[in-house]
């Protein structure tokens, strides 16, 4: 697994956690960085607070573009890893569109449902593939 990899499943984690516990994810992250067990990245942080800074809109993009499906029904692992891949795909130009995607799949390969890599990679295609006609 490389190191960019492991700052993504890392950044999944904490979103994760946030959303499970009604909490500030970059102040999870902050606790989980002074914790010491085991040590966050920085590109961990670049991904949780880049997902914080445009979380309206990244959902905003979610909900707009998945087929019948609200943000709310997802399963909370699948929110975090497509707003980390959605906040990769628009705001963060060193990440090419197919590194973004593949990436999602594969952590939700791991750690989510059977049905999650294929609804995943329609989405975030789908918003790829669109992405120079979208306003972020």
């Amino acid at each position: 697994m490389s190191a960019r990899t492991k700052t993504r499943k890392r950044a999944v984690d904490i979103l994760f956690e946030s959303d499970l516990r009604g909490s500030d994810p970059a102040g999870t992250a902050a606790e989980r960085g002074a914790d010491g067990d085991r040590p966050v990245q920085p590109y961990t942080f670049t991904l949780v607070e880049g997902v914080v800074q445009h979380r309206d809109r990244i959902d905003e993009l979610i909900e707009s573009y998945t087929e019948g499906w609200a943000l709310d029904r997802m399963p909370g692992v699948d929110r975090a890893i497509v707003r980390i891949a959605v906040f990769e795909l628009m705001w963060c130009d060193d990440v090419p569109d197919a590194v973004a995607i593949d990436e999602a799949v594969e952590l939700a390969k791991s750690l989510s449902t059977d049905d999650s890599p294929n609804f995943i990679n329609g989405l975030l295609r789908r918003l790829a593939r669109i992405k120079p006609d979208l306003a972020v």
